[in-house]
């Protein structure tokens, strides 16, 4: 594969992760040492045995398909996932609602093999400290009132997904910050030092770190992974994929740290057709495929007055090709219901 793009976004896992090269001098991470890369490295090998092929993200990731019959569209997404992993930059995917921005990072995963998805949902009460780790100090304090005196703080500690995709894995990993535009508004300036450094500290290990150096802790996708002197330095910056809705501006601060892109949606029968494949498979296609092209001329025809996402008819043609469906005369009330705008509550 002599093309420069790692990601080829055709859904076919390869290995070509290892021809990334180095990145830019200003997006250099120094890792830690040479025992925890070692450690983590061999942590990580035995997560994947255990977790095995077959899992939710890649039956996700396998099944994702850009929403768009224009090459130059299509093109543009995979550049862009490209540059990200070249340049170790945030990516900020703005789109309609059922594009498959969120889609996108499993897909990303899934054909880079880079192991399972880090999701980090927001809300407007999110803050940096829930994406990188949570200290359950109630529950130290009653075992310590109960006569436990191991300095085993640990235990108690939980990276979040943030936290974990920090770590120095091997390879980067991806992480999804979903629906960033939820947040509240302190929350990406909060991010802007972290997408810089890659690293962060841990308080509560770092108090102890003379007394007890090395700490064994629970990562977010529930590995025990070494932590040194409470610091969490990354070897290779995650691909960070933040989703937007477009609810809300962001600081120009933010906005330069991450690079940008807008999910195409303008499918038309033949690429609807190929994504109803991929997720329902070629034999529904084959066995109603009168009964499909006539909703997907349905969900066209209806989707120039409003927004329709594609998960609606997929919603749509699984309700309409299974054994058990529903009798003819609620057909045509169902279709209705089912394709409703997402902009309104009655539709139009």
């Amino acid at each position: 594969m002599n093309d420069w793009k790692i990601f080829q976004g055709n859904s076919q896992p390869h290995d070509e992760i290892i021809r990334l090269p180095e990145p830019p001098n200003w997006r250099k991470f120094i890792g830690a040492d040479n025992q925890i890369i070692k450690q983590i490295e061999q942590c990580w090998n035995n997560f994947l045995d255990e977790k095995g092929k077959t899992t939710e993200d890649s039956e996700r990731g396998k099944s994702f398909r850009i929403q768009t019959d224009s090459n130059n569209d299509r093109n543009s997404v995979i550049n862009m996932v490209n540059a990200a992993l070249y340049l170790r930059r945030p990516l900020l995917v703005t789109g309609k609602p059922g594009t498959g921005k969120t889609s996108l990072a499993y897909a990303v995963a899934y054909e880079l093999k880079l192991g399972p998805v880090l999701p980090w949902y927001i809300t407007a009460r999110s803050t940096l400290k829930d994406g990188l780790y949570d200290y359950d100090a109630i529950a130290r304090l009653q075992d310590v009132q109960m006569g436990d005196k191991s300095k085993d703080i640990g235990r108690y500690i939980k990276l979040g997904a943030l936290g974990t995709a920090l770590l120095p894995f091997p390879k980067p990993r991806v992480l999804l910050i979903d629906e960033i535009d939820k947040s509240d508004i302190n929350l990406p300036n909060d991010l802007l030092n972290l997408f810089e450094e890659g690293k962060f500290e841990i308080p509560e290990l770092a108090r102890l770190s003379k007394e007890v150096s090395q700490v064994e802790v629970r990562t977010y996708d529930g590995m025990d992974v070494p932590i040194k002197e409470g610091k969490v330095c990354c070897q290779n910056f995650p691909l960070i994929i933040l989703t937007n809705n477009g609810e809300r501006d962001f600081p120009p601060a933010f906005l330069r740290r991450c690079l940008r892109l807008t999910m195409p949606y303008d499918p038309d029968a033949t690429a609807l057709k190929e994504i109803v494949r991929a997720h329902l498979g070629s034999d529904v296609l084959t066995k109603d495929e009168a009964k499909i092209e006539e909703l997907i001329r349905k969900f066209i025809k209806k989707r120039s007055g409003g927004d329709l996402a594609t998960d609606q008819l997929l919603n749509a043609i699984y309700i309409m090709t299974r054994q058990l469906k529903p009798e003819q005369q609620d057909e045509e009330n169902l279709t209705q219901v089912l394709l409703k705008y997402l902009t309104s509550e009655e539709d139009r």
